[in-house]
C-alpha cells in the first residue's frame, strides 16, 4: 500500500524515547498528536476516510509495504545498518525473531501496549498491537512489510461508564497489568480481528475503540517506514558513516 507522508517525525525525539519499554520508535503522545493533526480528533470519521484507501490482504490483515531505495549501498552495508537500527529500537530481547544475514532478512515482532485506551458503557478497553515487521534486503534497496491482523484487548469490566462508582470497586490502572496476571476478576483478554470491526464492519459495538485503534495503527506503520528510511540514509545518530 502507498505510504502517507510522515516527515513530521524526522524531527521528533530520538529513538531512545519510545512508546514502551519494548518498542521505542516514538512517544505515544507524539503519535497521537500527529494523528490528530493529520486526520482530526473525530476518530470515527478519520477511520472511515482511511478505510477508503485500505485494502486488507488475503489473510484479512492490515498490511503496508514499501520499497526504499538506497543507491550505492551493498546488501551487507544495508543489513548492518538495519540490524543496528532494530537492535537499538526494540529493547525486548525476543523482538527480533529472524536475523539472517545471508538471506538478507530481518523479522521483528514486538508488542506496542496501550496504543488506545477507551471507556465504554460497560467496559474500559486497553488496545495493544503486535506488528510483524519484515525487512528484505538486496543491493541498493530494502523492502519493508508491516502487518497487523488483530487488536489485543484487555477489557476492564469495572471501568465503564455504568460500572460501580465506588473507587474501591474500580480497577482503572489495572489495564497495564502483566499479561499473565489472572488474579483480577474484572479483567479479561480478547482478540479482535481488524477485518471484523469498524470501519470494515459498520455495525460494531466497539466502533469507537476500533476507530481510534485503526488510525493509531496506521500512523504507527508510517512511523516505522520513516524510521527505517532515516536509518538507511543517516544512521541511528546521524553520523554513522565510514568517514572516521
Amino acid at each position: 500500500m502507498k505510504k502517507l507522508s510522515f516527515r513530521f517525525f524526522a524531527a521528533v525525539v530520538a529513538v531512545c524515547c519510545g512508546m514502551s519499554a519494548q518498542a521505542q520508535v516514538m512517544k505515544a503522545a507524539d503519535l497521537e498528536k500527529y494523528a490528530k493533526e493529520r486526520y482530526g480528533d473525530k476518530w470515527l470519521d478519520a477511520a472511515a476516510n482511511l478505510a477508503n484507501d485500505i485494502v486488507l490482504d488475503k489473510n484479512e490483515s492490515l498490511t503496508y509495504q514499501q520499497v526504499i531505495e538506497a543507491p550505492g549501498k551493498t546488501k551487507e552495508q544495508l543489513y548492518v545498518a538495519l540490524n543496528y537500527w532494530a537492535t537499538a529500537t526494540f529493547k525486548d530481547n525476543q523482538a527480533i525473531t529472524l536475523n539472517d544475514k545471508e538471506a538478507g532478512c530481518i523479522i521483528i515482532s514486538s508488542t506496542i501496549r496501550n496504543i488506545v485506551e477507551h471507556m465504554g458503557t460497560i467496559n474500559k478497553y486497553s488496545v495493544s498491537i503486535t506488528p510483524l515487521i519484515r525487512l528484505d534486503i538486496k543491493d541498493g534497496r530494502v523492502r519493508v512489510t508491516y502487518t497487523v491482523q488483530n487488536y489485543d484487548i484487555l477489557a476492564d469490566a469495572s471501568g465503564g461508564w455504568l460500572s460501580p462508582s465506588d473507587k474501591k470497586e474500580r480497577t482503572w490502572g489495572d489495564s497495564k497489568r502483566k499479561a499473565d496476571d489472572k488474579t483480577n476478576e474484572f479483567l479479561y483478554d480478547e482478540q479482535w480481528e481488524i477485518a471484523h470491526h469498524y470501519p470494515f464492519v459498520q455495525k460494531d459495538a466497539q466502533k469507537r475503540t476500533c476507530a481510534k485503534a485503526l488510525v493509531m495503527t496506521h500512523a504507527y506503520s508510517n512511523a516505522i517506514m520513516d524510521k527505517v528510511e532515516e536509518s538507511l540514509a543517516h544512521g541511528i545518530v546521524g553520523n554513522d558513516d565510514d568517514d572516521w
